[in-house]
């Protein structure tokens, strides 16, 4: 049985970089794949590796039932392929950069969902913020309340946290260990 890795976390946890981390360092023959997100901001912004779409082909797509999920958040509209639900009928897990304010939703819909919350303590997040220079002072204000207060209501009983307040390679390690122990605990 495959799994859906649904990595979440807070705007500058990390989580780009992580799931990047862990798709150059996977072992071989892990039998994972990693989705991009369809996303309504430019490819240039910044961030991770998107597929940048403008407002009306992300809602032809939406029409269209290219997406397996679907949300908004931040002013901005994320999307999820179709693709995944033929990954995992592979037997491939999949990982992907998620939402948690639309984890439940996607707890309906995938039983096999892991989720991966990806925690910072709050003065590394307000520092990471403020270095992308995306945002406004009063923006991050913002994103640094919804983090604490989503943190907190964030549950699922597969809920694997990991901790990034350090190096990279050290959360990474953690983030494919979660993966990988997964998968070999499905070919045992």
């Amino acid at each position: 049985m495959a799994d859906l890795f649904y990595v979440i976390g807070a705007s500058g946890s990390g989580k780009d970089s992580l799931i990047q981390y862990a798709r150059v360092h996977m072992p071989e023959n892990h039998q994972t794949v990693f989705t991009h997100r369809y996303i309504t901001r430019p490819a240039e912004a910044g961030g991770e590796n998107h597929i940048a779409l403008d407002e009306r082909e992300f809602f032809s797509r939406q029409n269209m039932s290219c997406f397996a999920m679907a949300w908004y958040s931040h002013e901005t509209h994320y999307g999820i392929g179709i693709e995944i639900n033929q990954w995992l009928g592979k037997g491939l897990n999949v990982v992907m950069n998620g939402s948690r304010g639309y984890l439940k939703y996607a707890a309906q819909q995938y039983h096999e969902i892991v989720p991966v919350l990806i925690s910072v303590r709050a003065e590394i997040l307000r520092q990471r913020l403020e270095l992308r220079g995306r945002e406004t002072a009063e923006q991050i204000d913002r994103r640094l309340a919804q983090a604490r207060k989503l943190e907190t209501l964030v549950a699922h009983p597969r809920l694997i946290k990991v901790e990034n307040n350090g190096l990279l390679e050290n959360a990474g390690e953690r983030l494919i260990s979660v993966i990988h122990s997964n998968y070999t605990s499905q070919c045992a």
